[in-house]
């Protein structure tokens, strides 16, 4: 085989395996800024806990399907009145009851999310499954949640109390929503 003929079949198999890594690239640096926008700090977060990239983005697209497989719904408007109605009231039961203002603000919270269809089966596994569209107020639950351990020790201080019902609110606030189906476009009949 003469070297022409064998530059005419090896050089469009080089250009083709070029394109073809240069393609594979594109979707992966897609697929990661996908992923650094939908989970925010989380994505941080799996990152530095995570062995790879690789492996960190895959626990992240494991955590969107289980998420997908969720049979979660929005509250109707009495559901979301009755539970601001119960906010309120642990909020002002706060100034004279603070560690069980925030026993309650962690309760309320968790069967908001039971009753918005998220398992509440243990901490890190609700970290887990809110993460996929509540990944902003996250950092808020975990430090809430960190104050509520030591709060049940005695250990935590009332500015830190506030400061946990504060962080508490935060989510409660995202959970709750505006009452209208999540990445949906408004159909006009929707109330502002």
């Amino acid at each position: 085989m003469s070297t022409a003929t064998l530059l005419a079949i090896v050089i469009p198999i080089v250009v083709i395996l070029i394109l073809i890594a240069a393609g594979v690239a594109l979707v992966k640096r897609r697929r990661s800024r996908r992923l650094q926008e939908k989970f925010g700090p989380e994505y941080d977060r799996a990152m530095r806990s995570g062995e790879s990239r690789r492996e960190a983005e895959r626990e992240l697209q494991a955590r969107e399907k289980r998420h997908r497989d969720l049979d979660l719904k929005e509250l109707s408007p009495e559901e979301r009145d009755r539970y601001a109605t119960e906010w309120r009231g642990t909020q002002e039961r706060f100034v004279d009851h603070p560690a069980q203002s925030v026993d309650d603000a962690d309760r309320l919270v968790t069967q908001l999310m039971r009753d918005r269809g998220y398992p509440t089966e243990g901490f890190e596994q609700q970290l887990r499954d809110l993460s996929v569209e509540h990944a902003q107020t996250l950092e808020h639950y975990r430090d809430a949640h960190d104050v509520s351990l030591r709060n049940e020790n005695g250990e935590a201080t009332t500015e830190e109390l506030r400061g946990a019902m504060v962080r508490y609110r935060a989510l409660f606030d995202d959970l709750l929503g505006s009452g209208r189906p999540p990445h949906h476009e408004s159909t006009g009949h929707d109330a502002a």
